[in-house]
């Protein structure tokens, strides 16, 4: 099997090269140099948990100590605390298989939605696009949801919600060019990545986006030129999103709550597909996370802030 993107070296996602929280004491399994590219094969974020023929009642019986597993750590030499760690994403491996869940007690709406719901997806049918029904296709942009480096605080740390080193961000936007910034804690920087995605709405509103284990190759440097105290990016072009050519169906929420005016905009457009394209509710949330995208519109005109709730038209069969 041929590297992705020239990388240097691959990390297998086998035993000893997988890990499930951010540690510092975690042993590298890879050492580079500064410029040199890896490429990292990814378990799915149920950590290996779910197949092509699980079910909802797999969902419900999910361990969350084995949830978003992260390939590495490789240390790379010379970064050193108070470094920038610049991470050029260069390519991903192609998906066979996805999947998308809605998990009991996770997610906006989790209080509205308390029972597991599963969607497979074919990856390979459609070749740049993954069909959720006869009549809705949703296009592919992978990238991974968890990356980072290890942080300075030493013990073990969730995995789960993003942090100073990067982790969960779930930005749908690290796509293949992109260059990301992470800040360096600890010597070697102690980089791992996992949790990829082929497809993703900003907001990833039911929890999970259509997750699927691929491969990944990314680049290393090490700047001193800048200083950081959480992860900056930078996207080469032009957004996909913003880019619909047949445009969008934009519904919004507003409220003195950021977070409410954000369920508001999803419950609005939940009852809209319900309404249009005869979605079941958690087809509709399911589908709201891994295509429509959640923009602040405004938070200055007090006591109330807007969240708009943007649906790709393209997403559906003329």
């Amino acid at each position: 099997m041929d590297r992705l993107g020239g990388a240097h070296h691959t990390i297998h996602a086998g035993h000893g090269h997988v890990h499930y929280g951010w540690d510092n004491a975690i042993e590298p399994v890879l050492e580079v140099e500064p410029g040199e590219a890896v490429e990292f094969e990814v378990i799915d974020a149920s950590g290996g948990q779910l197949n092509p023929r699980s079910t909802a009642e797999d969902v419900g019986r999910l361990d969350f100590e084995r949830v978003n597993p992260v390939t590495g750590p490789v240390f790379i030499k010379g970064a050193r605390p108070g470094d920038v760690l610049e991470v050029e994403i260069l390519a991903f491996g192609p998906a066979t298989w996805g999947w998308t869940a809605i998990i009991p007690g996770f997610g906006l709406l989790a209080d509205e939605f308390p029972e597991p719901y599963l969607k497979i997806w074919d990856l390979q049918a459609g070749h740049d696009r993954a069909w959720f029904n006869e009549r809705i296709a949703v296009p592919l942009n992978p990238f991974p949801g968890t990356i980072g480096v290890a942080l300075p605080e030493p013990g073990r740390h969730s995995i789960v919600p993003p942090r100073k080193n990067g982790g969960n961000m779930d930005i749908r936007h690290l796509t293949a060019g992109t260059r990301l910034l992470l800040p360096v804690w600890v010597e070697g920087a102690l980089f791992s990545v996992g949790d990829t995605h082929a497809a993703q709405g900003d907001g990833e509103v039911c929890g999970t986006a259509i997750e699927a284990p691929m491969r990944v190759a990314c680049r290393f440097r090490v700047r001193r030129d800048i200083r950081l105290e959480e992860p900056h990016y930078i996207v080469p072009g032009p957004l996909k999103s913003g880019q619909d050519p047949r445009g969008y169906y934009v519904t919004t929420g507003i409220s003195e709550d950021l977070m409410e005016a954000a369920r508001k905009a999803v419950r609005a457009m939940i009852r809209y597909l319900g309404e249009t394209y005869r979605l079941e509710p958690a087809e509709a949330y399911a589908l709201a996370s891994v295509a429509v995208d959640l923009k602040i519109s405004e938070v200055v005109d007090a006591p109330n802030w807007l969240v708009s709730a943007f649906l790709p038209q393209s997403l559906f069969l003329r």
